[in-house]
């Protein structure tokens, strides 16, 4: 393929679409025919607010999976189907609204067995997010036997994935939402019982509250976080892996010393290799969504791309939109 379709961000601060060549692409060890690419809240900060844009011309996306094209170190192999997800793809070197892609070594996954690339690309940043939250919860303690598990902003991306897994996996799953349309979808994933999101939200700073949860997963931040600290059981956990609620919280050390608690950060772009291979095979296996087989997918083009980040700012995207390259 000599030319190829990106979606770039230029210097006005504005999405085009455009023919590039292979000398336009990023620095890189592996050249990748792109097959999939997802959209996530990150890439619309990226491609509408210009917000974690290091450079301009860039092509968004933190998510692609594909085909090796070419390869200068041994390690992938022409032909070879791989992943590449965070690091500095889509925010400080070209990423996955590209026909073609060039990224180093060191960020490559080779696609799991019993996992296809458009699979992989459902799941996308979303689906490692949220299998590491839940890895973090089991290392830290718990199992479906210690009581429920709150998942807040259950219908985006990574609430979405964590309800399934968890569901799928024994646990008793209170998901949170403010979409009240969503609520058969929701128990379509797992859900064993649905709250408004205002229902989990701290509005007068109580560091404790009556116990509740054995764990929670929390792709929101702010003052949801708030409530869920407060709330947890004796050596409960919390995941915090989103700020789409703000990035500001306020608490006090009593549910620490007088609970137990643990509030466990995921990092996703810098996740060692290690951890990143181990939970994507917990992914193609025994994690596997069932609703990767399910209606809670969109599928989109390139030219479509700006479109779906101006809903998912306002908050009008549920489950995960792939993108087909």
């Amino acid at each position: 393929m000599e030319k190829f379709q990106s979606l770039v961000l230029e210097e006005d601060k504005d999405l085009h679409l455009r023919s590039r060549t292979e000398g336009d692409l990023s620095e890189g060890d592996v050249t990748i025919e792109v097959a999939y690419s997802s959209i996530n809240y990150k890439d619309a900060l990226v491609g509408n607010q210009n917000q974690i844009v290091k450079h301009y011309p860039l092509v968004p996306g933190i998510d692609l999976s594909g085909t090796v094209i070419k390869s200068r170190d041994g390690s992938f192999k022409k032909g070879q189907e791989v992943i590449v997800t965070s690091y500095d793809l889509g925010t400080g070197h070209d990423g996955g609204f590209s026909q073609i892609a060039r990224v180093p070594k060191e960020w490559v996954v080779p696609l799991p067995e019993n996992m296809s690339l458009k699979e992989a690309m459902i799941l996308g940043t979303a689906g490692l997010t949220a299998a590491l939250s839940i890895q973090r919860l089991e290392d830290n303690g718990l199992t479906p036997e210690k009581g429920e598990v709150l998942v807040a902003g259950a219908t985006g991306g990574v609430g979405s994935v964590a309800v399934n897994i968890l569901a799928q996996n024994g646990y008793s799953v209170t998901a949170a939402t403010g979409k009240d349309s969503e609520h058969d979808y929701l128990k379509k994933l797992g859900a064993s019982s649905i709250i408004h999101r205002d229902e989990i939200m701290d509005t007068d700073g109580t560091p404790t509250r009556k116990k509740r949860w054995a764990g929670a997963v929390d792709p929101v931040g702010g003052n949801t976080l708030q409530y869920i600290l407060s709330t947890l059981e004796n050596s409960g956990s919390v995941s915090t892996s989103g700020l789409v609620g703000g990035i500001q919280i306020s608490t006090t050390v009593l549910p620490f010393i007088g609970r137990g608690i643990n509030w466990l950060g995921i990092d996703s772009v810098t996740c060692p290799m290690h951890e990143r291979k181990k939970v994507w095979q917990k992914l193609a296996d025994e994690w596997k969504p069932s609703m990767l087989q399910e209606d809670m997918l969109n599928e989109v083009s390139l030219e479509e791309v700006p479109g779906v980040l101006d809903k998912i700012l306002r908050g009008e995207v549920r489950g995960r939109t792939i993108v087909k390259l």
